[in-house]
């Protein structure tokens, strides 16, 4: 499942706000300076280490879960900046499929500053949900200083980095294509895809740039070199569903290795 119907998670959050806050904060951030790159971008790292027993979300998290939420706009020397997400893996949530993060997880995050060889002061807040036995809603304020000219390479950020799901070319996807059939009022979206297996268990991921698309969790089945995946496809305002198959992104999770497909062709 891709995108979030945030009701079940705010449900979870009334019923649970008393227990919410008889609890210390399970998260605890720390911001990696990192290295400036080529480009003149520097590479940064918010680490987030959890409890035991706790886990927290990737930017599609499944029905159940609550995608962080990344507002640096109270920052200075920042034009822009653009979150990269490492390989989540699959929980089993009370029968509902979650993707996210347990232990701990490093977001490498691209910064772009408005005048080189000034430090970035990164300010803002970062939301995210979490959950044990519970689940909450936390807010986490950032405040550090982004120095230039760093050219060492911090090797926690630099693993953060090398764990992203691999490009379709770096893993030898040769087609993605996909079908779209009217369903319920919606669509039925199935993707073909073709590539060597992933591992021995493998989970696909639709996702879709327009907000108001809701996409279900889906099935996959493997036939040689083609992975199959279908997943109902839905307008959460009612409004009629406009789709760019360029705009579907599909993300295949294997016990082997990841991969990040954008777009796909018709079927």
């Amino acid at each position: 499942m891709i995108s979030l119907r945030p009701i079940a998670w705010t449900l979870a959050c009334t019923t649970l706000s008393s227990a919410a806050q008889a609890m210390d904060n399970p998260v605890h951030m720390t911001v990696i300076q990192g290295w400036e790159q080529a480009d003149g971008t520097r590479l940064a790292g918010i680490r987030l280490d959890l409890d035991e027993g706790w886990k927290t979300y990737w930017r599609a998290p499944g029905e159940a879960g609550i995608p962080p939420s990344f507002d640096f706009t109270r920052s200075r020397n920042l034009e822009g900046f653009q979150i990269e997400w490492p390989t989540p893996v699959v929980f089993d949530q009370g029968g509902t499929s979650t993707i996210g993060y347990k232990d701990f997880v490093i977001f490498p995050v691209v910064l772009t500053p408005i005048r080189d060889r000034r430090k970035i002061d990164l300010r803002g807040t970062i939301d995210i949900g979490v959950c044990k036995d519970v689940c909450l809603p936390v807010s986490l304020d950032l405040d550090a200083d982004i120095t230039a000219n760093v050219t060492d390479r911090d090797p926690a950020l630099a693993a953060a980095m090398a764990s992203l799901p691999f490009a379709p070319t770096e893993v030898g996807v040769s087609r993605a294509a996909c079908d779209l059939s009217p369903k319920d009022g919606g669509f039925l979206l199935s993707t073909s895809v073709t590539m060597p297996p992933a591992g021995n268990t493998e989970f696909t991921i639709f996702e879709s740039s327009d907000p108001d698309h809701w996409l279900t969790e889906t099935k996959s089945q493997r036939s040689g070199d083609t992975l199959v995946s279908s997943g109902s496809l839905s307008s959460m305002s009612g409004m009629t569903l406009s789709i760019n198959r360029s705009d579907i992104r599909i993300t295949v999770l294997g016990s082997d290795y990841a991969v990040d497909i954008q777009g796909c062709v018709g079927g």
